[in-house]
């Protein structure tokens, strides 16, 4: 049976759906989410096969986006880090009514390096596509750490998506796989460049995956977009700078007002 699992917290008057990234749930928010329930209604859910909401099997970047609007609220500020950011830009290009403004963490609309445009190498996505069969645990645990590669507290950081994917059921290779290939295929440059909708876009300045040279291509792609790189942060900045990445949230929730 399908399940998609969905958890609602907070009393603010904005909402906030979250999306987490390939491999993992919505556990990998619990570093901040004491602090944005202060100020949102937020919408906690674990993507379809991943986590707790199961008997999902591999799907397209559309169709997951589809189950997932199926439980939101009718309107909201959608946050998706990294695949995430590729589900709630979708979500923004195909009902922009429902989604008041959106956020990218650590996202790429186009994550597969190309012709002049910087990302992770085809070769190397195909490498854990291909890895995923032989050794499952460990290759979802060597792209873990890619994420916190290069910051101050890169162990511990890596400690806790390490416990953020193991404290729940591992998702179907089948399942990470699909996430994978999404990773690989999709590109959303041109589409998003005709969103209307507040876009607030935030990378870690150490990112090996979503190189920090997208930001300026991006910049003027959509140049009615904003972005914010955090410094010292990597490919999971809410949990190496959780203040200065809630904050960044409540400014844009108070110019939503």
């Amino acid at each position: 049976m399908k399940t998609l699992w969905w958890q609602t917290v907070g009393t603010g008057n904005c909402h906030l759906v979250l999306l987490h990234g390939w491999g993992l749930n919505a556990e990998v928010w619990n570093c901040i989410n004491e602090e944005l329930a202060s100020h949102f209604t937020l919408h906690l859910v674990d993507l379809p096969g991943f986590g707790r909401s199961r008997g999902f099997g591999p799907m397209s970047l559309d169709e997951m986006a589809q189950q997932v609007l199926a439980a939101a609220p009718q309107n909201a500020v959608w946050l998706g880090w990294s695949l995430g950011g590729l589900v709630a830009s979708q979500i923004a290009l195909t009902r922009p009514e429902r989604v008041s403004a959106l956020v990218t963490v650590a996202s790429s609309p186009c994550f597969s390096a190309q012709a002049s445009w910087p990302g992770i190498k085809p070769d190397v996505l195909a490498g854990f596509q291909q890895q995923l069969s032989e050794d499952f645990q460990r290759t979802v645990e060597r792209f873990l750490a890619l994420q916190t590669m290069g910051t101050e507290t890169a162990r511990q950081d890596a400690r806790a998506l390490k416990q953020t994917v193991l404290s729940l059921p591992m998702p179907d290779v089948e399942v990470l796989n699909g996430g994978l290939e999404i990773l690989k295929t999709v590109d959303l440059r041109e589409p998003l460049s005709a969103l209307t909708m507040p876009h607030l876009r935030i990378y870690g300045y150490l990112d090996g995956l979503v190189p920090r040279k997208v930001v300026p291509l991006l910049d003027s792609l959509w140049p009615e977009s904003e972005s914010q790189v955090i410094a010292k942060a990597a490919h999971a900045p809410f949990i190496s700078h959780p203040a200065e990445f809630c904050s960044a949230l409540v400014a844009l929730s108070q110019r939503l007002d």
